[in-house]
């Protein structure tokens, strides 16, 4: 003879499994905040907390995380004195998410300033760095660009590791997207070389360094994106590079981004006692 459970058996043994469910899935999502927080930190932690100016050059940065809280990415910034005088500045942007991210961008920071320190070329930074980040194993890598400017000639030089173009603009109102050769991301390949692009600054401008997240997403290719922060950039009318830094960061609004998106903004008011430079940059 069968024995049939009543109906609040049932009920009550599916409430507990689905209690239990609901337990492990909190769980889940605390573990997935506490990684996330501990990523935002990190990364943090590792950008600069001020930048330092040169003669005739000042910079100011604007951050800002992954719309989706869960998803630390690890783009990174930073500007640093190299050998006689010449002003070193760099961004990047590592590709994934999470705290594996946000400790390989402090990584790929460090090595940038360790290496710019011995040499004012950028192509020659960019392929130790790349081969140094190799030799530390793992399989993430960076998109980059190094930028070397020597603050009493005007004379800049560019290297690009797989990194959005520079947007440049001038105080009478001209603005351009520099299309450089680069080569491959940090990370990928051993032995690379890295084109350098030279130009002088002859003009008081703005360049203005940014990762893809401000440019590029579901509402906007990163053409119509570069087009935008150009024409921000053409109207900026000697704006401190900070607030600048500032108008450029919202339109990343505009693209519907998701990942993290940072801007670096170099002002240039010409070499030390004059009024002079960005020309053709």
């Amino acid at each position: 003879m069968h024995r049939h459970r009543n109906t609040s058996d049932n009920t009550q043994e599916l409430l507990l499994t689905l209690g239990r469910l609901v337990d492990q899935a909190l769980e889940n999502i605390k573990l997935q905040r506490a990684r996330a927080e501990m990523g935002l930190a990190l990364q943090r932690h590792m950008l600069p907390t001020e930048l330092p100016d040169f003669p005739g050059i000042r910079i100011g940065a604007r951050y800002s995380p992954s719309q989706d809280g869960m998803a630390v990415g690890g783009d990174f910034y930073d500007a640093f004195p190299m050998r006689d005088g010449v002003a070193g500045i760099t961004i990047g942007d590592v590709q994934g998410h999470g705290v594996e991210a946000a400790a390989f961008m402090g990584e790929a920071r460090a090595s940038l300033r360790a290496l710019a320190s011995v040499t004012t070329d950028p192509g020659t930074v960019l392929s130790c760095a790349n081969d140094l980040l190799i030799s530390l194993g793992g399989d993430l890598f960076t998109t980059c660009c190094l930028v070397s400017i020597a603050p009493h000639s005007g004379e800049l030089f560019v290297a690009r590791a797989g990194h959005v173009p520079i947007v440049w603009g001038t105080d009478d109102g001209d603005s351009g997207i520099s299309q450089d050769d680069g080569g491959v991301p940090l990370g990928i390949l051993h032995d690379q070389w890295y084109p350098v692009n030279r130009r002088r600054l002859a003009r008081p401008g703005y360049l203005v360094l940014l990762t893809d997240g401000v440019v590029e997403g579901p509402s906007y290719p990163i053409d119509e994106g570069l087009d935008a922060v150009a024409e921000v950039v053409a109207a900026a009318g000697g704006a401190d590079p900070g607030e600048l830094a500032e108008r450029v960061i919202q339109v990343a609004d505009l693209t519907g981004h998701e990942d993290d998106a940072a801007v670096l903004v170099v002002r240039y008011d010409g070499p030390p006692g004059t009024t002079r430079p960005v020309d053709g940059a």
